[in-house]
């Protein structure tokens, strides 16, 4: 472990590793975040060294989605470096990520941040793609940052409230459909299978680690899942009503599942809880818990605006 000068200077290319360097208490440290890194409030003071080229906030999942297909057939990118506060930041290390290349800033703009840096930083790639690969680059850059301990203390807390779900004995699991987009419909990756797992569900379709992928209502109807969480990458329950309310409510088809019937569709805050590799998906297990077992996890407190039965 390496001792850090006082003038260590991080910039951070994912909303999940800012709010691990907050967590790690370190933010004195950062010098440069993107412009979705909102949390905690005090990440959005920081300068932004990546944007989008399109603005997605009012755009339903189809318009999204169209567009970033139309990026990239043209071989366009979909983030664009701020070069002038790269070089500002003058960073010693650069946090990015090898997992999603929609959901943030992806090799292309590690490249051209390394071209335009006189001194090179070191660059570390999370990687995650199941819940214990989240703890492990937490561990990883507690230790980049000189701050082995606080990391220690953070993934040992997480450990704990996982397992005291994924070790409660549930005989009657229900068999749970996680959809991270609508229109058109995706399938749940990564560590999303997972969290269902450990909070008491039958996750169906994808398997833990396993990248999101296009599905299509004949796969849903095969399946006919007893609960179906909506979490649509980046969306927050609101925002996910809406795009119910827009594409599924009166879809006849949609209606004929045995979910749907039963009133077991949910929304849940994907940005907070599902969609990032962040520390914060604990939390989300925790949601799920609450959503599939209320009877059994009456001890555990959600945010209010977490999740909603649609």
């Amino acid at each position: 472990m390496q001792t850090l000068s006082p003038s260590f200077r991080i910039v951070s290319f994912l909303p999940s590793a800012t709010e691990l360097i907050y967590e790690l208490e370190a933010q004195e440290k950062l010098f440069g975040v993107t412009h979705e890194c909102n949390y905690p409030n005090d990440a959005s003071s920081k300068p932004r060294v990546i944007e989008s080229v399109f603005e997605p906030e009012n755009m339903s999942s189809q318009e999204i989605d169209d567009q970033i297909c139309s990026l990239s057939e043209r071989g366009e990118d979909i983030y664009k470096l701020v070069t002038q506060n790269v070089i500002n930041a003058k960073p010693d290390l650069i946090i990015s990520q090898e997992i999603c290349e929609v959901c943030s800033a992806y090799t292309n703009q590690v490249k051209n941040a390394i071209k335009i840096l006189d001194e090179k930083p070191e660059i570390y790639s999370m990687s995650p793609h199941d819940v214990q690969g989240i703890l492990k680059c937490v561990k990883d850059i507690a230790e980049k940052i000189d701050k082995v301990q606080r990391g220690i203390e953070i993934v040992n807390s997480l450990n704990s409230r996982i397992n005291k779900i994924k070790n409660v004995q549930i005989s009657n699991k229900p068999k749970v459909l996680g959809i991270e987009w609508i229109k058109p419909f995706f399938t749940s990756g990564h560590w999303v299978p997972e969290m269902i797992e450990f909070s008491g569900g039958i996750n169906m379709i994808t398997k833990t680690g396993e990248h999101s992928r296009k599905m299509n209502i004949e796969e849903i109807e095969n399946t006919d899942p007893d609960v179906l969480i909506l979490m649509p990458c980046g969306f927050d329950v609101q925002r996910t009503v809406s795009e119910y309310d827009k594409y599924l409510r009166n879809d006849t088809r949609w209606n004929q599942l045995r979910a749907v019937k039963n009133k077991k569709v949910f929304a849940v805050d994907a940005n907070s809880f599902f969609s990032k590799p962040s520390i914060r998906i604990v939390k989300g297990i925790e949601i799920l818990a609450k959503i599939l077992h209320p009877e059994i996890f009456t001890d555990l407190e959600v945010p209010n605006s977490s999740f909603l039965k649609i």
